[in-house]
């Protein structure tokens, strides 16, 4: 099967689908890979070491569209390029599908069947396969080195000839994979570092990584389906909002992570919040894409506001690109032979990870939760 990778369109996009190091693997699988030219060189691969490999490097995108029947890339295709897709060809990609309605219609109109990669379910068996969960992680890592770079003081308590400097105060919002790598880096930088989140069982998973986990005194649980938070009462929001004030208030970097899937992110942080904070604070808003957890993110824009920087970067993964597609690129490896045998692609409806991704597929559209948003 010959397995097609794209060059990424999208401004700021950095990342590949498939490194060289994948093309070996893939073509003990029965891949052959062809790649756009110039596809890897923003991640630090050239065309030559996919050529080492064993793939063939195709400068036209037309051509190579039209000769493979399967497309890998990472953000979701432009209406443009899903137009230069063969009818009935397979795509795998970050599709964000209860959001790009557009897209998703006019791949079923073409009969194609396309994955989304955003919406592989996130269970055990899937770990290996979860882009998200990777992606995720650069973030709240990044994210940390963003605030430290931008924060007029230290991270970590020092004890100088000058006196002793205090460790910088750090709160995150959301104890997910992002927020949890925002913890743990923030802690190595020698910050005192507290989260949040609404799923009481996340609690040990803070503490693990050395930060204080802040509970609201309200008995409500948040757990939603997939690993993400459900959305919560009037009351429990009321209480949290209260709570979250005292914190926000004393600390010098807040850094909120909450996404509901197919939604606009949730208002965590409020402008009359954001006036409580100290003058040179900052905020990295995690949310960013999705509208942001702070009432005044400018999502792709570092704004000053009552003194405080937020910081909207929508794409974070994408700032540290070689190591991000070495990661993408194995999470793909996992999801294409799970999906396929010798003879190609097997679509065993009754298989969860397989039933859950699959976004449309003979001309309809199949995932469920896309479904109901589009009706």
């Amino acid at each position: 099967m010959k397995l097609a990778v794209l060059k990424e369109s999208r401004e700021g996009e950095k990342r590949v689908a498939v490194i060289p190091d994948s093309i070996k693997r893939f073509k003990q699988k029965g891949f052959e890979v062809l790649i756009q030219a110039g596809a890897g060189e923003a991640a630090g691969f050239g065309d030559s070491e996919y050529a080492e490999k064993g793939a063939v490097v195709e400068p036209s995108l037309t051509k190579l569209l039209q000769d493979t029947r399967c497309v890998v890339k990472v953000q979701p295709p432009t209406l443009e390029e899903a137009e230069l897709l063969a009818d009935g060809s397979t795509l795998i990609a970050v599709l964000q599908p209860m959001t790009r309605h557009d897209l998703v219609r006019r791949l079923a109109e073409k009969k194609i069947t396309a994955f989304g990669l955003d919406v592989i379910p996130r269970t055990s068996l899937a770990q290996a396969m979860d882009v998200l969960s990777s992606m995720s992680t650069i973030a709240g890592y990044k994210a940390v080195l963003l605030a430290a770079g931008q924060l007029p003081r230290f991270f970590p308590m020092l004890m100088t000839a000058a006196g002793t400097v205090p460790p910088a105060k750090v709160l995150v919002l959301g104890a997910g994979v992002a927020g949890l790598m925002a913890c743990a880096t923030a802690k190595r930088l020698g910050a005192v570092v507290e989260a949040f989140d609404v799923r009481p069982e996340v609690k040990q998973e803070v503490m693990s990584v050395g930060a204080r986990f802040i509970e609201v005194p309200y008995a409500e649980d948040g757990s939603g389906g997939g690993g993400y938070a459900r959305e919560m009462s009037e009351e429990y929001k009321k209480k949290q909002a209260e709570l979250i004030s005292k914190h926000i208030a004393r600390a010098d970097v807040v850094i909120p992570t909450a996404l509901i899937p197919g939604r606009r992110a949730p208002i965590l942080i409020t402008e009359e919040q954001v006036r409580s904070m100290q003058p040179g604070a900052v905020i990295i808003d995690l949310a960013a894409e999705m509208g942001g957890n702070c009432a005044l993110t400018s999502p792709d824009e570092t704004v000053v506001r009552h003194g405080i920087t937020i910081i909207g970067h929508t794409n974070l993964p994408a700032t540290m690109a070689f190591h991000a597609s070495q990661m993408f690129s194995k999470n793909i490896e996992k999801f294409l032979f799970h999906l396929c045998d010798e003879n190609g692609f097997k679509l065993n409806m009754g298989d969860e990870i397989t039933r859950g991704s699959l976004v449309t597929h003979q001309g309809g559209i199949v995932h469920e939760r896309t479904k109901k948003m589009m009706e």
